[in-house]
């Protein structure tokens, strides 16, 4: 999947222009000159091999010689809702949901968050989706949402989907939890047009916040004794939601 390049604008026309951060890696890392073939995507979906015309400083402009539709997306989508952990451990917890299909990520306030992203921190991300998304060949970017207070999210209605919170102690009173295995086969998964995650902070949820949750019909998931990071969780989770839902198509 080398040579991929991003244009935020739809693709419309056989006459496109590159540029900004994606024209200097094309010009000056790559050393593309007129003539070169590269694949382009805007994020609709398709993607469109293209023949360099002119280099110029800070844009080069490309000939649309073909479309494509290629779709590498999962067949249901998967939302992930995270209560961000801190520094670099954010753009590789978004380079791999990417790579592993998500089409949704939800950035959470939790009681117990450590981090909240600034507008800067969003925009990093964004852009880490745009670069996991070169690499991994998905034509479509995954959505960046939030960040979003956990009770205003969790009562969002969604219908038809599945809701999983995971929660890494003894399920709230009167909820009762599945274990990660168990998700993968249960009833409740299958024939659901959306699977929707939810992971907390290192200090996990509250039992308030999965109160509030199980009340309005989300379901626990039991991780285990073992404690894990909050990314490690969030991609164990997707996971095992990713290889079911290419498994059990709707």
């Amino acid at each position: 999947m080398a040579n991929r390049y991003f244009l935020e604008r739809p693709i419309l026309s056989d006459r496109v222009t590159l540029a900004g951060s994606e024209a200097h890696h094309l010009s000056r890392v790559m050393r593309a000159e007129p003539g070169d073939e590269v694949v382009l995507f805007d994020g609709g979906g398709a993607e469109f091999v293209a023949r360099i015309e002119v280099v110029r400083r800070g844009e080069i402009e490309l000939r649309v010689t073909d479309r494509v539709e290629a779709n590498r997306e999962l067949p249901r989508d998967l939302v992930l809702a995270v209560a961000l952990p801190k520094g670099e451990r954010q753009r590789w917890l978004v380079e791999k949901l990417v790579e592993l299909g998500c089409r949704r990520l939800v950035l959470l306030s939790t009681e117990r968050g450590v981090a909240r992203p600034a507008e800067s921190a969003v925009e990093r991300l964004s852009r880490a989706v745009i670069e996991a998304s070169k690499q991994c060949g998905r034509n479509r970017l995954m959505e960046l949402a939030g960040p979003l207070e956990w009770p205003d999210y969790v009562a969002t209605p969604a219908a038809n989907a599945g809701r999983f919170v995971a929660h890494p102690s003894a399920p709230s009173e009167g909820a009762s939890a599945v274990t990660p295995a168990e998700l993968t086969i249960d009833p409740r998964f299958a024939g659901r047009e959306a699977v929707h995650l939810a992971v907390g902070p290192e200090g996990g949820f509250s039992d308030a916040e999965v109160a509030t949750a199980t009340s309005v019909g989300w379901q626990v998931v039991d991780l285990g004794p073992r404690i894990m990071r909050v990314e490690t969780a969030a991609i164990y989770l997707a996971s095992l939601a990713a290889a079911s839902t290419r498994a059990v198509r709707p």
